[in-house]
């Protein structure tokens, strides 16, 4: 402590300790920001992911269910095939999940039992919106080219309407599949960073180390 004048000026120093933990913790306010920033972007994306299926399912169902056509040749309607009652029935399940989901996720109390299910059922709309979107392109192939070993015969150049409405409900179903394949992944990631990394433990009986799993409560 010094005075000068009428002002006393007092001359603080830090200790070494304190020297030394200044980086550590401007590093871990720094880690937490960072963490703060990362969690809010993923509840941003994952939000906006889960509500655009719903657009995309539903246009996908509407427009394959105004799908008929008839004509000279004949008439077809989508109930005719079962691969397209099969993709109106999956878009009109994955319209109700994403809009379901959506209002879940918005709400910001995450739990490990929310992040199990999500991470389960994420997998399974993926997988049957695939299995529906294959399906149905399969059968669009077969009605655009035909199948000579079967003696199956191109049947879009008589119902060229239909095919072309069929060919866009595809289409936006394997939109919304994209939007799935990330958000499977993003619940993939909400879920097991929950988790520590395995920490390895020697073993007693010789050199090789046993993995020890270890969990965040």
């Amino acid at each position: 402590m010094m005075e000068k004048g009428n002002a006393t000026v007092v001359s603080a120093t830090r200790s070494p300790m304190q020297v030394m933990m200044a980086p550590a913790a401007a590093a871990a306010a720094t880690g937490e920001e960072l963490e703060g920033n990362t969690t809010s972007f993923l509840r941003t994306a994952e939000t906006f992911l889960r509500l655009l299926p719903i657009g995309l399912c539903v246009a996908a169902l509407v427009l394959m269910l105004k799908n008929s056509e008839e004509n000279d040749y004949g008439s077809v309607s989508y109930n005719d095939l079962g691969a397209f009652r099969y993709l109106v029935h999956a878009n009109g399940i994955c319209a109700g999940y994403s809009l379901l989901s959506a209002v879940v996720v918005a709400a910001p109390r995450p739990t490990l039992l929310r992040a199990w299910t999500f991470f389960f059922l994420d997998q399974v709309l993926t997988y049957i919106i695939l299995s529906a979107g294959a399906s149905s392109m399969e059968v669009v192939y077969l009605a655009e080219n035909g199948d000579s070993a079967t003696v199956w015969n191109s049947a879009c150049g008589s119902f060229g309407q239909f095919c072309h409405k069929v060919t866009a409900s595809v289409a936006i179903t394997f939109v919304a599949l994209f939007c799935y394949v990330i958000l499977s992944l993003i619940s993939s990631f909400k879920l097991f960073s929950n988790y520590d990394v395995p920490a390895s433990c020697p073993n007693t009986t010789g050199n090789d180390h046993n993995i020890a799993p270890a969990f965040n409560g």
